[in-house]
């Protein structure tokens, strides 16, 4: 949805109607995530995709369907075991998509939605898709203010609290109430939908590997800022355009700097007067990863340093060193490749083994 808003926001500016499809739920090895958009626009014109091409073509129809009626719909799409080529997820998953149409009329607030994106400010767009409430109905919920009516006061109320806690973990799926927000019951089903800001990655250490890190992290969706203490190694021109770099000591600059529960912090310098200090204050902190360059000897040298320096056996178990998986990287592109699969696997519950090496679900229900 981020990726296809800017288009989205031009044709809701005109007043041109469009089909909008969203993911609302995924089963077994679904090709994209809840929250994957496609929309079908003046002149059919496309964007986005729900299904890598699965089943693209049926929700095409149903997203000019939808225009034409004004009216919402909810649709899944499976396997297909008579023809793989069907209308179905050759894949084996199963997705459910709502398909709803949006004006200025319908959807007063879906403006503002796109220009909070556009400029970072998080919020979070809760839909029904399902049950005696009004389908496709939504609510525009920021951190300090909401916007349009799910159709009942006490549901309005209660998706509200709950999308004001799902937006401070970045957090996308459905959730169930009664009709008149009846936390109990589940008869009504809504989509809440985070826009929260890109999460951070903080690098440490202007060097070849920071570069290749700075490039991947970037790649994953991730706000990139390089720091080094040493200003002719901290300079713009070294890294991809995008990245931010500061010349400031590591360990001052974490200090002012805030970080959560989604912060990737890589420590490249592998030098203990910037390491000691910099891992002290990042192990008191919240941060998804915290990942320390190094051999396994240099690493045996910077936990004693780590634990004189008053650490706890609970803090110092958050340091992911040697950094990375184990791929027998060597270049500083390979090395990142390593780091960041390390990344993605904690993030998701991954085990870092090739699939061919595992059993069940390609995608599991990601941990909270």
């Amino acid at each position: 949805m981020r990726d296809v808003l800017p288009v989205l926001g031009r044709w809701y500016a005109a007043g041109l109607p469009f089909g909008l499809a969203t993911v609302v739920e995924v089963s077994r090895s679904a090709p994209r995530d809840p929250g994957a958009a496609m929309a079908v626009g003046p002149d059919d014109e496309v964007v986005g995709s729900v299904s890598g091409g699965c089943v693209e073509g049926a929700v095409f129809e149903l997203a000019k369907e939808v225009v034409a009626s004004g009216e919402a719909r909810r649709a899944t799409f499976g396997y297909s075991d008579e023809d793989a080529f069907a209308v179905g997820l050759t894949c084996g998953g199963e997705i459910t998509v709502l398909v709803r149409p949006v004006t200025p009329e319908r959807d007063p607030a879906f403006g503002a939605v796109a220009e909070s994106v556009a400029a970072g400010e998080p919020v979070t767009v809760a839909t029904v898709t399902d049950g005696p409430a009004r389908r496709g109905a939504v609510l525009a919920v920021w951190p300090d203010r909401v916007s349009g009516t799910l159709g009942a006061r006490g549901l309005d109320a209660a998706v509200t609290a709950d999308a004001r806690g799902e937006l401070a973990l970045g957090a996308t799926g459905l959730r169930h109430y009664g009709p008149e927000g009846q936390r109990r019951e589940d008869s009504v089903s809504v989509f809440l939908q985070s826009f929260a800001p890109p999460p951070r990655m903080l690098v440490f250490g202007a060097i070849d590997y920071a570069a290749a890190v700075a490039r991947i992290g970037d790649f994953l969706g991730y706000r990139v800022t390089v720091c080094d203490a040493r200003p002719v190694f901290a300079t713009p021109r070294r890294f991809p355009e995008g990245v931010e770099v500061v010349a400031e000591w590591p360990d001052r600059y974490l200090r002012d700097t805030d970080t959560d529960e989604r912060t990737v912090i890589c420590v490249l310098t592998h030098d203990p007067k910037f390491d000691v200090p910099l891992l002290t204050e990042a192990l008191r902190r919240p941060a998804a990863y915290i990942g320390a360059m190094g051999s396994r000897r240099t690493h045996a040298d910077r936990a004693a340093r780590l634990a004189e320096a008053g650490l706890t056996e609970h803090e110092l178990s958050r340091l992911r060193s040697p950094v990375g998986l184990d791929l027998g990287a060597r270049t500083p592109e390979e090395v990142a490749v390593s780091v960041a699969a390390e990344i993605v696997a904690l993030r998701w519950g991954g085990t870092g083994a090739p699939l061919t090496a595992t059993e069940g679900a390609v995608h599991p229900r990601p941990p909270r």
